[in-house]
Formats: C-alpha cells, sequence, structure tokens
C-alpha cells in the first residue's frame, strides 16, 4: 500500500492536537507579563510551550521516518495509529499539569504519556523496518538510537520524581525534548550516501 494517507491523517491528526492545545490557553486580563503569573496562568503556559515543542519533534522525525518508508502495510497503519492515541492524550495532559501548577499526579501522567509515545513510535519505527528489511534506508538510519533508548530511561526516573519534586521532574521532561531538538542528520545521511 501507499503512504500518502497515513501521512495526510497522521499530519491532520498533529495539526488537530496543536489546534486544541492553543485554544486551552486562556488570555491573561492584563496586559502586563506579571499578570501571568498574577492569574496562574504562567505554569499552563510553560506546559504548552513544552508540549509544542514535543509535538514538534514528533511530528519532524515521524515526516522523515515515512521518508524513507517506501510502503506501509496493515501492521504499520495500526502501529502508527498507536502512535496517535498516545500523541492526541498530550493536550489532556497539558492541560491537567498546568491547571494545577505541576501538582504531583498530572506531572507524573505527564510522564506517563511522554513514555507511552515514546514507546508507541518505537514500535512504529521497529514495525516498519520489519516491513521494509533490516537492510533498508529506515534500519541503517536507525543505527543504534542511543536517544530513543535514553528518551525512556529519563522518563521513567521522572515519573516517580514527580512525588518528590514536580519541578524537577518536569525539567527531566525539558531536558528530554531539548536533547531531541538537537537536529538528528541520520536520515539525511543515509539518503545522501544511498543517493551517490
Amino acid at each position: 500500500m501507499g503512504k500518502n494517507r497515513l501521512e495526510a491523517f497522521s499530519d491532520g491528526v498533529l495539526a488537530i492536537i496543536i489546534t486544541i492545545m492553543v485554544l486551552e490557553l486562556k488570555v491573561p486580563h492584563g496586559p502586563e507579563l506579571a499578570d501571568l503569573q498574577k492569574e496562574k496562568l504562567l505554569p499552563v503556559f510553560l506546559s504548552h510551550v513544552l508540549s509544542f515543542i514535543y509535538v514538534g519533534i514528533y511530528w519532524n522525525n515521524h515526516h522523515h521516518m515515512l521518508h524513507v518508508t517506501k510502503r506501509v502495510s496493515g501492521g504499520i497503519l495500526w502501529a502508527n495509529l498507536h502512535l496517535l492515541f498516545w500523541l492526541s492524550l498530550f493536550p489532556f495532559a497539558t492541560g491537567w499539569m498546568g491547571e494545577h501548577h505541576l501538582a504531583e499526579i498530572p506531572t507524573a501522567a505527564y510522564g506517563v504519556v511522554l513514555l507511552m509515545a515514546a514507546a508507541a513510535y518505537y514500535i512504529l519505527q521497529r514495525t516498519i523496518i520489519a516491513h521494509q528489511g533490516h537492510d533498508s534506508l529506515l534500519a541503517a538510519a536507525a543505527g543504534r538510537d542511543w536517544k530513543g533508548k535514553l528518551s525512556p530511561i529519563i522518563y521513567l526516573s521522572a515519573i516517580p520524581l514527580a512525588f518528590v519534586n514536580a519541578w524537577i521532574s518536569t525539567g527531566l521532561y525539558a531536558a528530554v525534548a531539548l536533547l531531541w531538538l538537537i537536529p538528528d542528520r541520520r536520515i539525511e545521511r543515509v539518503l545522501a550516501q544511498h543517493e551517490k
């Protein structure tokens, strides 16, 4: 099967996720930056920024992964839906964590959603590699995938830490996002080598 419908559907779902997150933001009643803090909107805004970055990271990596995917199967479609399910929970987890000012349970729940999205992405990647073959471009690009292996470890340590200090836990979530913001050129390198 071709991949065009999967790409279009995924892009649409991710656009809706971002739209829902934006619609959840409340505008401060005053014109000053201090009004964000006075009205306790700063945690909501900061959790939105973090989640927006995460959605952007997933969209970017998903785009690159599908660029080197030649065809899809039923298993790939289901693995992709599994990923989109966890990503669709970002607005809920973001709002809950922000509205309750990084309270323990919402902050831990946010980490669970991040962990499950990472696991779903890994499953999608492995499903594509299994379908395309271990000599595929994606398999070559994935390599050891140290970021993909380190991220769940950080999430697993940050989730229980939310019950000790939610700010440190959130800082670890932000650290993973920063780790992924550093451009990953693996797929681009493999494509350039393949074209030569």
